[in-house]
């Protein structure tokens, strides 16, 4: 009896040591986990027969979906770490053209601080001024002979309208007039030969 308690003892601090050891693992699942773990699950709780091992199929085509899923996310967040790394080079490319532009800008807007560039053609602010202004006048002239040319063609375009009303109007008329003569020569015509049947009875 002492020495089943013994025994007992000896076996719940072999227990508790061999716990102390070893942390416990993390629990395996075949829906949730690290697909290494979705693996370990697989395996197993796979039944052996010899030295093989025999598998579900529904876990073999879950592991599978599993899998897949897991390679598109990877393959999806490559491309768009890709398409990161390639947008973020675009915009330094741009960075230092922009750059590059600006500082050519200021050498160029040193060089000229008293003259404007306009089409590659330096000239005087006077000059430049005037330029500007001769071509708003200029703009200005052919907005307001277009908005002429408008006002007239709308203006011809009423009056063709009204003359096309007109004459709808009075090809109504003929046709009414038309149709009522038609009408007339019907009534006489059937009179006609209502009488030639009266006649001939």
């Amino acid at each position: 009896m002492i020495i089943k308690k013994l025994t007992f003892l000896l076996f719940l601090l072999n227990l508790s040591i061999l716990t102390a050891q070893n942390p416990p693992q993390e629990k395996l699942s075949l829906n949730s986990g690290t697909i290494d773990n979705q693996f370990e699950f697989v395996i197993t709780k796979s039944n052996r027969y010899q030295e093989y091992k025999v598998v579900k199929t529904t876990w073999l085509y879950a592991l599978k979906a599993h899998t897949i899923d897991s390679l598109n996310a990877v393959k999806a967040q490559l491309n768009s770490t890709k398409q990161l790394v390639e947008n973020q080079d675009k915009e330094i490319e741009v960075l230092k053209t922009n750059l590059a532009d600006t500082n050519a800008t200021l050498d160029q807007t040193n060089l000229e601080k008293n003259s404007m560039s306009l089409f590659g053609i330096l000239m005087s602010k006077t000059g430049y001024n005037l330029l500007m202004w001769s071509i708003i006048a200029g703009l200005l002239a052919f907005l307001l002979f277009f908005i002429y040319k408008f006002k007239n063609s709308n203006a011809i375009t009423r009056q063709a309208k009204l003359s096309l009303s007109e004459t709808e109007e009075e090809f109504e008329e003929h046709r009414k007039r038309a149709l009522e003569r038609e009408q007339k020569v019907m009534r006489r015509l059937q009179d006609e030969l209502n009488k030639q049947k009266a006649k001939t009875k």
